[in-house]
């Protein structure tokens, strides 16, 4: 079973936990949602799931996001400046890169930033429980 297989099974056993039935348009929404290798907000997760089944609808995504979200499945990302954009919560833990000029976002993980998160948590007297960094950047020229 593919990963990506896998995922769109834990999703909907999610929504099924919560009361939700999985309709022909949620395993459509599910599935693209789970194969997303980037931060699609709800509008680009409409745009996909349609190409899957056309009866898809705007408002769909919306709720099955919202349920989502609520069994803490999926993590919304409320980037500055652009719509919120999703991704799915078994992801291991990274940090992003926002592209302030074309709002590309990319994944990274830094054991060095994780340590001086921990050292100074530490020093203030603190226990990192969890944390989310984001770096807002521009390009370098490449000349």
């Amino acid at each position: 079973m593919t990963d990506a297989i896998a995922s769109a099974e834990k999703l909907e056993q999610a929504l099924r936990a919560d009361g939700v039935r999985i309709t022909r348009q949620r395993a459509a929404i599910l599935k693209v949602l789970s194969e997303s290798a980037d931060h699609p907000d709800a509008t680009e997760l409409h745009r996909r799931a349609r190409e899957l089944d056309a009866s898809v609808s705007l408002a769909t995504v919306y709720r099955t996001l919202a349920a989502l979200e609520a069994q803490g499945i999926v993590h919304r990302h409320s980037f500055e400046g652009t719509p919120a954009r999703f991704e799915t919560a078994d992801l291991p833990h990274h940090d992003h890169i926002i592209d302030i000029d074309t709002g590309e976002v990319v994944e990274f993980r830094s054991d060095k930033i994780e340590r001086l998160q921990a050292e100074i948590a530490k020093e203030l007297g603190y226990d990192v429980v969890r944390h989310r960094l984001e770096l807002y950047c521009r390009r370098k020229d490449q000349d």
